[in-house]
């Protein structure tokens, strides 16, 4: 695997375990929510740490989505420079 297609690899990845991770924290939130709309925690301590642990959750969540679209776009690029690096050797036919 060269090193263009390693990047794409290195893009998708953390994207998707991003937007996973997003998707698994906000589910939980949903799910603890009663009738009322107000969140149900056995205990105060339970509260507290269970949102400070979704908080530092999605902190990470976003921060690999961000490294993901930037491996993506970092593909982008690099695929951009080897096509115009296969351009500038042809040469003209010589007559």
């Amino acid at each position: 695997m060269d090193a263009v297609t390693s990047q794409l690899v290195l893009g998708i990845i953390p994207l998707v375990i991003g937007i996973g991770l997003v998707y698994w924290i906000s589910r939980r939130k949903f799910y603890r929510r009663n009738d009322v709309g107000a969140e149900g925690f056995s205990s105060f301590e339970a509260s507290v740490f269970t949102r400070f642990i979704e908080r530092i959750g999605k902190w990470i969540a976003y921060a690999l989505i961000i490294i993901g679209i930037l491996f993506i776009w970092s593909y982008t690029q690099m695929k951009k420079d080897k096509e115009k690096k296969k351009v500038k050797t042809e040469q003209p036919a010589q007559r």
